[in-house]
């Protein structure tokens, strides 16, 4: 029987030859699995009893929720019901200073929450209120920093696609681990907001005031009435059905996906064309994260089989490191690998090592599976090779240089750190549905 490190090193080693050559992630995956079940498992056997496995992790009931969540933030999208808050948030604040910093967080979240990515929210923001924001003398800090900051939001704040995915790959409820980021990401939200009000405090001219039509009190109750409840409304409702037991993640993903669809009724926007734009994107999105998630269900099975998984374990254990020192190490980890791969390829290649280690430290799994997915959003913004950098500068004017950029990014990077932090030191922040 080959060592633990030498099978992991092929294993690892033939996943990351395959993606230098241009393989995607997913097929690269795929592609190392057969080889490896073909040498581990025993040839022709081996490979078709990983297959069968890896196609019975695709029929578990909580994979239910990708599909609808993503088909709750498409609908969302392209029926203009988005639009349609960003517009009513944005008469609400009036002459408050720096009040298309604020929309940016409030109505951003709401988009990017829905639509459970990162860079899709980043592109659209950018390319939408970048502009706007530099036409009205903002500058890039408070024009482009809340843009990239959303992304913290969206990650925890439920319906996320993407906690679903993680708890699917980490066989942890999902329930759970939806509700948990509740009270996070209301924290993180109301950081976010501190730190505009200090920004536009410390330097007004960040945010210089110009004159805006007023908006009459009935009116403002209207815009509440009509264009913003209904909408977070049906965030609200999906979670309080899983909060309460009424209903699981994926009943109450189906009632979200079935509120929007209702609201888009009532408001006279749904078509066919945004009905067909809506279910490809959905499509397209959930179709890479059930390969996805029949990669990781294959590579875990090879790593167990071949005790890479275990001697890993035993071998970081081995170091004797406190806890917490662990924890800030597998943090660096995803801060490294987030600056060079998405968000869905990290988690595919580390859960199947992070979560059984830490288990074995005794860390509660759904208060990790948080964190974790902090590390992945704060990743993706980290200088100087953070995707989401990258994605901003595509969409931003012409002339915002990376170094504006970086500089924009800073301070709600140091929003999601602290968030982080107060986990560690408060996990009940975390744990307060049990």
């Amino acid at each position: 029987m080959m060592e633990w490190y030498w099978a992991l090193l092929l294993l690892l080693g033939t996943i990351v030859a395959l993606m230098a050559v241009g393989m995607p992630v997913a097929l690269a995956f795929l592609a190392a699995n057969i080889a490896g079940a073909w040498w581990f498992m025993g040839g022709e056997r081996g490979v078709v009893l990983m297959l069968d496995n890896g196609f019975g992790a695709l029929s578990t009931f909580a994979l239910i929720p990708i599909p609808l969540f993503l088909l709750m933030g498409e609908l969302f999208f392209h029926t203009g019901l988005g639009a349609r808050m960003f517009n009513a948030i944005d008469r609400l604040l009036g002459r408050l200073p720096g009040r298309l910093s604020y929309v940016t967080v409030l109505g951003g979240t709401g988009f990017a929450t829905l639509s459970g990515s990162s860079m899709g929210s980043t592109a659209l923001l950018g390319s939408l209120m970048v502009p706007e924001m530099q036409k009205r003398g903002y500058k890039t800090k408070l024009a482009i920093g809340p843009i990239l900051g959303t992304g913290g939001l969206a990650i925890i704040i439920p319906p996320s696609a993407l906690s679903v995915l993680l708890a699917t790959l980490a066989q942890i409820d999902v329930g759970a681990l939806l509700i948990a980021g509740v009270l996070p990401g209301l924290v993180l939200a109301g950081l976010y907001i501190g730190m505009i009000w200090l920004m536009t405090r410390m330097d007004p001219d960040a945010a210089p005031a110009y004159e805006v039509e007023p908006t009459p009190l009935s009116q403002k109750l209207w815009l509440v009435l009509r264009d913003i409840i209904p909408m977070t409304g049906v965030m609200f409702v999906v979670v309080l059905l899983m909060l309460f037991g009424i209903a699981t993640p994926s009943e109450a993903a189906a009632f979200g996906a079935l509120g929007v669809v209702i609201l888009a009724l009532l408001f006279r926007c749904l078509t066919w064309t945004a009905i067909r734009a809506s279910v490809e994107g959905a499509l397209k999105v959930t179709l890479m994260a059930y390969l996805i998630v029949f990669g990781s269900a294959t590579f875990s099975q090879l790593l167990a089989f071949s005790g890479a998984s275990r001697g890993l374990i035993q071998w970081a254990i081995g170091f004797d490191l406190a806890p917490l020192a662990m924890l800030a190490a597998m943090f660096a980890v995803l801060l490294l690998l987030g600056m060079f791969m998405e968000q869905i390829s990290i988690m595919l290649l580390t859960v199947p090592f992070f979560f059984p280690l830490a288990q074995s430290l005794g860390f509660d799994l759904i208060w990790f599976a948080l964190i974790m997915l902090l590390a992945l959003e704060i990743s993706f913004t980290t200088p100087p090779f953070g995707l989401l950098l990258f994605v901003m500068k595509g969409v931003a004017p012409p002339g915002t240089t990376m170094r504006e950029i970086y500089t924009a990014a800073m301070p709600f990077i140091v929003c999601s750190l602290l968030l982080v932090l107060l986990l560690v030191l408060f996990p009940w922040l975390a744990l307060w549905a049990r």
